[in-house]
């Protein structure tokens, strides 16, 4: 058993009937009940008798009652098949690539000609023509961590929302960018390549969440700003810190910082204070911009930057997105 998960062998000698319980919280499939001796009309009484219960086609639970979360895991895979990968977002909450959320549905992935219902009341099924290519060495098996983070980036409604969430995904440390680029290589996806490939580059660069990438994209990129280089460290009272958004290698003593949700804690608002007086100390001109002002008015926040750029770049152009009109732009 692996993180809390039965393990289901359908090539090894079927265990006992206790153990097989056991491993697999009381959920078992058809083909399972017949290798231990159980008839079709023993099968069908003990469900008549509401003894068990019959929970996905030909998958059944040696008991009543709601199933708790291994067991609809146990009974999605069985349904799936030998072959069935956890995949999509199931995959993505245990490799730790998304936090937790709702338990269902489950996602599974099998291979492309699968004789399956694709959605059924918890069991959400995918079918891949890459399926053997995908399967990353656990146990219960799920898709790689790299392939699992370009499915949960595929599944979102538009291109802009695949490349947050890819972006995110990529600022945990747990996928690294170079995987994620070759599998997008080896595995072209069938929508939004561009902005997952724009992702991983920005990641790559230094981007780390989601409000960096709304920066990159809103702020710079659309009003034609030079690209600050990221993560660029500073040595505060004897240690290394890293500031957001630097604008040196453009001609400009300006840092600018960008504060999330983390930047609330004690610790990390500390060492943003004593970052802006360093800076302050040090001659730089510091900018600091959260959510609220990035995410609602990144056209304002264009004006304000490159006014400070146009300090040390007399000729850095003014330049304007589809968006400044409708905000109140300084200068």
């Amino acid at each position: 058993m692996v993180d809390g998960m039965p393990i289901i062998r359908p090539d090894s000698p079927p265990p006992t009937w206790p153990v097989l319980l056991a491993e697999q919280h009381g959920v078992v499939s058809h083909h399972q009940l017949r290798a231990h001796g159980f008839t079709v009309a023993r099968i069908a009484a003990e469900i008549r008798a509401r003894r068990w219960q019959q929970v996905l086609p030909r998958v059944y639970a040696t008991f009543t009652g709601a199933l708790p979360p291994e067991a609809l895991v146990v009974a999605a895979r069985l349904y799936g098949g030998p072959s069935a990968l956890l995949s999509h977002r199931t995959a993505a909450e245990r490799w730790g690539l998304l936090p937790p959320g709702p338990t269902l549905p489950i996602e599974i992935t099998v291979p492309y000609g699968r004789s399956a219902v694709s959605q059924l009341p918890f069991v959400l099924l995918h079918r891949s023509r890459a399926h053997r290519h995908l399967v990353a060495a656990t146990d219960p098996p799920m898709t790689s961590r790299a392939d699992t983070a370009i499915d949960v980036a595929v599944a979102e409604p538009d291109a802009r929302a695949a490349r947050q969430l890819l972006t995110a995904i990529l600022g945990t440390g747990r996928v690294s960018p170079n995987d994620v680029r070759r599998r997008l290589l080896e595995r072209p996806p069938l929508r939004y390549r561009n902005a997952l490939d724009e992702a991983v580059r920005m990641v790559s660069g230094g981007v780390q969440s989601v409000l960096e990438e709304r920066y990159a994209v809103d702020v710079e990129q659309a009003h034609g700003l030079p690209a600050g280089r990221r993560q660029q460290p500073v040595v505060v009272d004897g240690r290394a810190l890293y500031e957001d958004v630097v604008y040196d290698g453009a001609g400009a003593r300006l840092t600018v910082r960008l504060d999330g949700r983390s930047h609330l804690q004690a610790d990390v608002a500390l060492k943003d204070r004593r970052r802006g007086n360093a800076a302050e100390l040090a001659g730089r001109a510091s900018l600091v911009f959260g959510w609220r002002e990035v995410s609602t008015t990144p056209c304002v926040v264009a004006a304000e930057v490159t006014t400070v750029l146009l300090r040390s770049r007399a000729n850095l152009a003014r330049n304007t997105c589809s968006r400044c009109s409708g905000e109140v732009v300084s200068a």
